[in-house]
């Protein structure tokens, strides 16, 4: 699930609350100095030593404020001066932005303690100032080309806490002053921009801080703004490939968090693009924590099959994403798909896999069918392997029945579809072997799964379990439509094959085991 980078805004700087005073970090500055001297010319020329010259200037300027500040802690006027001139040195060092291949250096004299420290400033500007010149420093577009020299400036700024001191910040930085609204959108890409560059530091900033908590607050406030699209953003990121984050966000009611959130839209469409990416995000978040089994059953506990059914059928925007999360949820988790069968999911979910989306012509353009039919099969697979036997069971079979198996003539249609899609692709890898160009087995699959084999191999499953059920309508109808399109069993058992043959071991191996042995039966049937 790949998620959209956000859109980045130029930002200022601005106004304070308390803390505790930066620490400087011892450091030799004769050298500095000496260099200082030699050079009171304007900044032309971006190198070394215009690094070690704004370096020293910066920690004159930092030592100085710390001096007034322990001098006269109660009388502001006689540090604000210094405070000012601090203000300007880390603006000047944002020319380093152009210059990344310089990290290593800002890294090695010291300065990145300095900045970081600046986080904690007692004076909000001056923390604004040190977040916007991080964000700068490691922003994609400047770090792009140089990613060594930006893994060094990451490393350093991990080691000094700096994680920790950003999330820390953000606790008192207000919505309602322009400049800290700004700073904590430039927190929030920083944050980003660091786990771009070293994406351990997503479980890290997750164990050491309180970032989770923070971005659970920001999406039950229920007025749109911009910093809430970006957290719902980042908690994305956050939540994507991490399984320890996906645990830790459903321990602390996460679940029924993104359940509310998303709950907002059930009956209304967002109102602008930013707000749909918002909506968007908080269903890529709600599906990601869906991955482990114990938010599996915080999902149906909290009602939430009964809550993506109602926004089916209230047919707005958030329509496929409701598809989408259910999927989720029932992907090897019975219970949730008995809930499903139990509130009616079914007299939902068939009129669409018939291709009767119920949306509006404003949001139809912006749905993705193909998705769409992808989603609702393999739910419609998950269905067939969480409801073995019973009542349930008789309920899903009979809708393949109903209409003159019209289910099963759809099934067989999207069988062809996805058949002519992968036979196309195997075509051209037989091409490409053809023209010397080795490919491993590995990626021969891969490049079959991109075509559609995935969906084929689902839609498959799913004619497996209809043939097992050994309802003689069913099968004549399968038999009937395999001999219209020149096919026979043997097609739908190869495409079996391949998917037993690749099934892996992420569950676990002894639910690889059951996958492979239900397969099985179904070839064994087909024979």
């Amino acid at each position: 699930m790949d998620l959209p980078p956000p859109q980045k805004r130029k930002r200022s700087s601005s106004p304070p609350p308390p803390s505790l005073p930066p620490s400087a970090a011892p450091i030799d500055l004769s050298l500095l100095e000496a260099i200082e001297k030699s050079q009171q010319n304007v900044i032309e020329t971006l190198d070394l030593k215009t690094l070690k010259k704004l370096a020293l200037s910066l920690e004159r300027r930092l030592n100085s404020n710390t001096a007034a500040r322990l001098k006269y802690p109660d009388n502001p006027d006689k540090f604000a001066d210094s405070e000012l001139e601090l203000h300007d040195e880390l603006q000047k060092l944002k020319i380093l932005a152009g210059a990344p291949e310089l990290y290593p250096d800002l890294v090695s004299i010291g300065t990145v303690n300095s900045i970081t420290g600046l986080l904690n400033h007692d004076n909000t500007d001056i923390a604004i100032d040190a977040v916007t010149l991080l964000q700068d420093l490691t922003d994609a577009d400047v770090i792009e080309d140089n990613e060594d020299s930006a893994l060094v400036l990451v490393d350093a700024l991990v080691e000094n806490s700096a994680v920790e001191l950003l999330v820390q910040n953000l606790s008192r930085l207000s919505d309602s002053d322009p400049d800290e609204s700004a700073a904590i959108y430039n927190t929030l890409s920083t944050i980003e921009n660091l786990i771009e560059v070293k994406p351990s530091v997503s479980e890290l900033v997750c164990e050491k801080t309180k970032l989770l908590k923070w971005l659970q607050a920001r999406i039950k406030v229920r007025e749109f703004d911009s910093n809430k699209q970006y957290a719902s953003e980042i908690l994305a990121i956050l939540l994507q490939n991490s399984a320890a984050n996906q645990k830790r966000f459903g321990q602390m009611n996460g679940v029924d968090t993104l359940l509310q959130a998303v709950a907002m839209y059930k009956s209304k469409d967002p109102k602008t693009g930013d707000e749909e990416e918002m909506v968007e995000n908080l269903f890529d978040c709600l599906c990601c924590v869906l991955m482990p089994l114990e938010n599996k059953e915080r999902f149906v506990k909290a009602e939430g099959v009964e809550l993506m059914i109602i926004i089916m059928n209230q047919k707005k925007l958030c329509y496929g994403s409701a598809i989408k999360a259910l999927d989720f949820a029932m992907t090897s988790y019975p219970p949730a798909c008995e809930r499903f069968v139990d509130v009616m999911g079914l007299k939902t979910a068939f009129p669409a896999f018939m291709g009767k989306v119920p949306l509006s012509k404003k949001n139809k353009k912006k749905f993705q069918k193909e998705e769409f039919e992808e989603r609702l099969i393999s739910l419609i697979a998950s269905l067939f392997g969480g409801i073995l036997r019973g009542s349930r069971r008789e309920r899903l079979l009979s809708k393949f029945v109903e209409n003159e198996c019209e289910k099963i003539d759809r099934l067989m249609e999207l069988y062809m579809r996805y058949s002519n899609r992968v036979r196309a692709e195997t075509e051209r890898i037989d091409q490409i072997e053809f023209d010397d160009l080795e490919l491993d087995e590995d990626e021969k699959y891969n490049r079959k799964l991109d075509s559609g084999l995935y969906t084929l191999q689902l839609i498959a499953v799913i004619l497996g379990h209809l043939w097992t059920s050994e309802h003689p309508r069913m099968r004549a109808r399968i038999e009937l439509l395999l001999k219209q399109q020149k096919l026979t069993k043997k097609d739908v058992k190869d495409v079996l094959q391949e998917y037993h043959d690749n099934i892996g071991d992420l569950d676990g191996p002894e639910e690889r085991e059951r996958a492979q042995s239900r397969i099985l039966k179904f070839i064994s049937a087909l024979a």
